[in-house]
């Protein structure tokens, strides 16, 4: 996949390959797109934020943009890149003022 083929502040359902090169299935919500990966957050899983590298996913099976009001708020020097340099997991949590957070 590439770069193009994705949103900031959206929800995708996708097809992607672990660190061991296992097809998993995985719900994310995207919070940045990198020069070379997308920052996401597992929605089903443990909330943790992780670097996942575009070459990793093979497939989007649904994609759903999330409404302003709705969208989760990390402060954006956590999502620049110099933050991901070095680091492939982080745990961050995240606040929505929809939510009350």
């Amino acid at each position: 996949m590439i770069r193009n083929d994705f949103k900031e502040h959206s929800r995708i359902t996708v097809t992607w390959k672990d660190k061991d090169g296992k097809l998993r299935p995985g719900n994310f919500y995207v919070y940045a797109l990198l020069k070379d990966a997308l920052i996401v957050r597992a929605t089903d899983k443990d909330g943790l934020l992780r670097k996942l590298p575009f070459s990793d996913v093979l497939r989007v099976v649904k994609f759903q943009d999330v409404a302003p009001q709705d969208r989760y708020m990390i402060p954006e020097d956590i999502l620049k890149e110099a933050s991901w340099k070095d680091r492939d997991v982080m745990m961050r949590y995240s606040s929505s003022p929809h939510r009350g957070k």
